[in-house]
């Protein structure tokens, strides 16, 4: 049985539906309430026991290297004003990550979600591995990617993440036709990517979350690309499917918070503030009086 030591983040899509404000910024540095989105990645994967994270990143990128580091002229400075909290609350950030081994690798053109989960087969080698993309946030008291592993350690298959959501909604997802294993727990048999609402197989979306078996990286290399020159995920493990292999998903506990458009961020924002431990009474207040 292999653990799973190693997670892949991919950041270097282009991020269209964020401008003009992701020419300033890049997405996955943006704040949810007090902190990046990236950052709740990042803490979802120490809280599951990962030890490595590779990024694919854009060429050039060097934004969240530079997020990644210590600063000790800020450091310095907020002793000099005798900050105190702030200065541990940025220690706090540091000795975590400085618990982790990171790694970043290229993707020189956004070309799908599957072809920058490519670009990371050598360093991930022979193992299985968790991904995670990076505008997929779940609030839940057990992390979402450790809820996969447990599966993934039961039955060594690749295990993507569910979610269920309104017919009217599921359009602009992944949605699977699957069959009940036990609670929470499914066998997909087909996935069709923003299916008419009509041709909709199940009430389930799958999230950007995953455990990824070499197998599945063995079908990424053999992927043709889309009709836009993408290789897609989603279409590869649908491939999968029709290759006789075996994938499982899992309904997971917890409340998915997108943030791969302004709308869905602005909303996480608002949740996640309204439930933030030091906060939250007050924007309650605040959101009460609009």
């Amino acid at each position: 049985m292999s653990e799973i030591k190693k997670a892949i983040i991919p950041i270097a899509g282009l991020a269209t539906r964020f401008l003009p404000l992701s020419k300033a910024v890049p997405k996955e540095l943006w704040p949810l309430v007090d902190k990046p989105v990236i950052q709740y990645i990042i803490d979802e994967v120490i809280e599951s026991g990962i030890q490595e994270i590779i990024f694919v990143v854009k060429p050039k990128e060097k934004k969240l290297q530079d997020y990644m580091k210590p600063c000790a002229d800020v450091e310095k400075k907020l002793k000099e004003k005798k900050e105190d909290k702030i200065l541990e609350e940025v220690k706090d950030l540091e000795n975590s990550l400085s618990k982790m081994t990171f790694s970043y690798v290229v993707q020189k053109k956004p070309l799908g979600d599957g072809h920058a989960l490519l670009q990371a087969t050598k360093k991930v080698k022979d193992e299985p591995v968790a991904s995670l993309f990076a505008d997929d946030i779940v609030y839940a008291k057990v992390p979402c990617i450790l809820q996969l592993e447990k599966i993934y350690k039961t039955c060594q298959k690749p295990v993507v993440a569910l979610y269920k959501l309104p017919q009217e909604k599921l359009g602009s997802y992944g949605v699977p036709n699957v069959e009940k294993i036990t609670n929470r727990l499914y066998k997909i048999k087909e996935i069709i990517e923003k299916p008419d609402l009509e041709k909709a197989l199940s009430n389930f979306a799958i999230v950007g979350k995953h455990v990824l078996i070499p197998e599945v990286f063995y079908f990424l290399k053999k992927a043709k690309p889309s009709a836009k020159g993408e290789i897609i995920l989603a279409e590869v493990f649908e491939n999968m499917l029709k290759n006789g292999k075996i994938i499982y998903g899992y309904e997971f506990e917890g409340k998915w918070l997108e943030c791969g458009n302004k709308l869905e961020w602005l909303k996480s924002n608002i949740f996640l503030g309204a439930n933030h431990p030091k906060i939250g009474k007050e924007i309650r207040e605040f959101l009460k009086g609009l």
